[in-house]
């Protein structure tokens, strides 16, 4: 038997993307968002309102990073999702974050964040809050890749948002193979 809960934004896992900007003086931002996702083989889509700092900055520069937040920086990760850049314009710093200016677009990289995707705006609708970016790079630290070079989800330890009990949570370990376990059935 199911239990029905109505219309929520209810979807596992829901990754913790930490996106970050430069602001028209140059100050780094960063913002914690959970709605969002791949929706193309070049294209992210996240849900932000026009409110934030973040969507500011991305609409004035044209450029974005959205890095994975991860289980070692969880603390920091939620207090930017948590505090505003439009009260507290120094909360990058704050939360103990660094930043290398991306090689790819007019954004930062979060030092302490091992993966992101260096993102250019492709658009952005303030009716329904969808912003679109192209991804033009995706950069990874080589403490989290394999010895195969390949970013390795146990070394990265990205976090997921479950939306129901407003907790962060590790991914899990293997359970398959993508691509390769289905052919069994046919």
């Amino acid at each position: 038997m199911r239990k029905n809960f109505g219309a929520k934004p209810w979807c596992y896992p829901q990754p913790v993307f930490m996106i970050a900007t430069y602001g028209e003086d140059g100050t780094p931002d960063v913002m914690n968002a959970a709605w969002g996702g791949i929706s193309d083989d070049k294209e992210l889509s996240m849900c932000l309102s026009a409110g934030h700092k973040t969507v500011k900055n991305i609409l004035s520069r044209g450029a974005f990073t959205v890095s994975m937040a991860e289980a070692s920086q969880v603390v920091a990760c939620d207090y930017v999702g948590i505090e505003s850049a439009n009260k507290v314009p120094d909360k990058l710093a704050r939360a103990g974050f660094h930043v290398t200016k991306s090689e790819f677009v007019d954004a930062p990289l979060i030092d302490e964040l091992a993966m992101a995707m260096e993102c250019e705006l492709v658009s952005y609708d303030k009716d329904s809050c969808r912003l679109v970016g192209r991804i033009v790079n995706v950069s990874a630290d080589e403490r989290v890749l394999g010895a195969d070079g390949k970013i390795d989800p146990d070394k990265l330890q990205p976090i997921v948002f479950d939306p129901v009990n407003n907790d962060y949570r590790v991914l899990g370990k293997k359970v398959g193979n993508a691509f390769a376990d289905g052919a069994s059935l046919k």
